[in-house]
């Protein structure tokens, strides 16, 4: 039963009375039969084996309503897990922004490119690419995975994270093609044809080869001239 006043909400115990400012002894786990059954199946299990409280995108959005995460905090949510977001250094910030200008100005209006959306793609990931393509909508957010044209990560100190971690998750989410730019050496590395958790063809990019993207038709360029005018 719920005490006047009070709400049964699917978060662990120690976190409700924090994050929707209730009075004392308003919850417990009791007043919920299936709750410990529900914290025992909602974890996703870390590298060490250690048991991990499974997030919800829903979980993830009412933290920063109620402001226990707020711009500062730069984390995305992968896979029910709240990850922190390697920090981004000028050589990265700058080759984003040209990036985004360069795609923009030579796609037309039916189609967004955006840096940095906060694009929840499932109901456990919350991500915020560096760049992502999408067809033009109301709700950019909400995007599915499939119908992302094309999704860029800037990789400086980031880009084993990128490889290792990013590029399993987009392929698992359906993301059809997925580009990893080294801010450094100007080299990518195009993943397509996402199946399960990898992409069949992947292929390293000089900076001056022709990038072509499958889902862009009439877009083709090279980082060198796309960074040069």
């Amino acid at each position: 039963m719920k005490k006047a006043g009070c709400a049964v909400l699917p978060f662990p115990p120690s976190h409700v009375p924090r994050l929707l400012g209730l009075p004392k002894g308003c919850y417990s786990a009791s007043m919920n039969s299936d709750l410990d059954t529900r914290l025992k199946l909602r974890t996703t299990r870390a590298a060490e084996g250690l048991g991990r409280w499974r997030w919800t995108v829903a979980e993830f959005d009412r933290m920063i309503e109620v402001g226990l995460l707020g711009e500062e905090d730069r984390v995305e949510l992968i896979r029910g897990e709240l990850v922190p977001m390697a920090a981004k250094g000028i050589r990265h910030e700058n080759l984003r922004a040209l990036l985004a200008h360069g795609l923009a100005h030579r796609l037309g209006d039916d189609i967004m490119v955006i840096a940095e959306l906060g694009w929840r793609p499932s109901d456990d990931t919350y991500l915020e690419p560096d760049i992502i393509i999408i067809p033009a909508r109301e709700a950019p957010s909400l995007v599915p995975a499939p119908d992302v044209r094309l999704l860029i990560e800037v990789a400086d100190t980031s880009i084993v994270f990128d490889q290792e971690t990013k590029a399993p998750l987009y392929a698992a989410l359906g993301v059809a093609e997925y580009w990893i730019i080294n801010a450094e050496t100007l080299e990518t590395r195009v993943h397509r044809e996402p199946s399960g958790e990898a992409y069949r063809k992947v292929a390293d990019k000089a900076p001056g080869d022709r990038l072509a993207p499958k889902l862009l038709p009439g877009l083709a360029f090279s980082l060198e001239d796309l960074l040069s005018r």
